[in-house]
């Protein structure tokens, strides 16, 4: 394990329950888990070792926020200094890659999600077989607010989970969907005041072999083939808006009006 997953990602083997090991990854990043490439690489190291230790089960936790999403500010920082489309190719290809990977891997991955899950890191959740929210939860997409286009797999998975029209109302609206309303749509499977505990529990009450199954008939080869073609058109159409001046004005105007 290194520093850097240490310091930005724990993951460690943990055990249920019922007394089955599971694989648990905590987000503890700064900015409230903002996905900078630091974390995602980070994210990716706890993935590998995921896979190295041949557990089946995996848990994704953040703190009091799961995630913000991209970092605006580094985002602006790069677009001022003419390196908006460089700093993209280091955030948006490697969180597709997560999304992917949690689709292909032969894991079952829960998720417990408090406060915010915005922008792309709501690809976790997305991809997530299970998922428990604490009652604040809430996805909000933001892209329209700063002038990005949609990654993580919001054009790319979501519809398949929710249906074409609620994804599209969900994007162009800029809806905050809180745990109620995520509980209706069948994204989370419980509203709970300790969510990670919640998801221990539904982890630990599902047999691996079905589970597994379900989800490779769920995700098949075709499904699979689909979703990494959206992925790689979210990451095309992000590179081509990112260094636009009015995104640029729409970054900084978002984060005066957070500052």
């Amino acid at each position: 394990m290194t520093n850097l997953a240490t310091d930005l990602v724990r993951f460690r083997q943990e055990t249920l329950p019922g007394g089955e090991p599971f694989f648990a990854i905590s987000m503890q990043a700064p900015r409230a888990n903002a996905l900078a490439p630091e974390i995602l690489a980070a994210l990716h190291s706890a993935f590998d070792a995921l896979e190295t230790s041949g557990i089946q089960k995996a848990l994704i936790t953040g703190g009091r926020h799961f995630s913000t999403g991209g970092d605006v500010a580094r985002f602006y920082d790069a677009a001022h200094s003419g390196h908006a489309e460089d700093y993209s190719d280091k955030v948006v290809p490697p969180l597709q890659s997560l999304v992917l990977r949690m689709i292909e891997m032969p894991v079952l991955f829960a998720t417990a999600v408090r406060g915010a899950a915005t922008g792309g890191s709501a690809g976790l959740l997305f991809a997530s077989h299970l998922a428990v929210a604490a009652p604040d939860a809430f996805v909000q997409p933001y892209y329209g607010t700063v002038g990005f286009a949609p990654d993580g797999g919001w054009t790319a998975l979501l519809p398949d989970l929710v249906g074409r029209a609620v994804a599209r109302s969900w994007l162009m609206a800029n809806q905050r969907k809180m745990a109620e309303e995520l509980h209706r749509l069948g994204l989370i499977q419980d509203i709970a005041a300790a969510p990670e505990d919640r998801a221990q529990d539904l982890l630990d009450g599902i047999d691996v072999a079905s589970a597994l199954a379900t989800k490779s008939l769920f995700w098949n080869a075709v499904r699979r083939e689909a979703i990494k073609s959206g992925l790689s058109a979210e990451a095309k159409a992000f590179r081509q808006l990112i260094g636009r001046g009015r995104t640029q004005s729409l970054m900084q105007t978002f984060l005066e009006n957070i500052g």
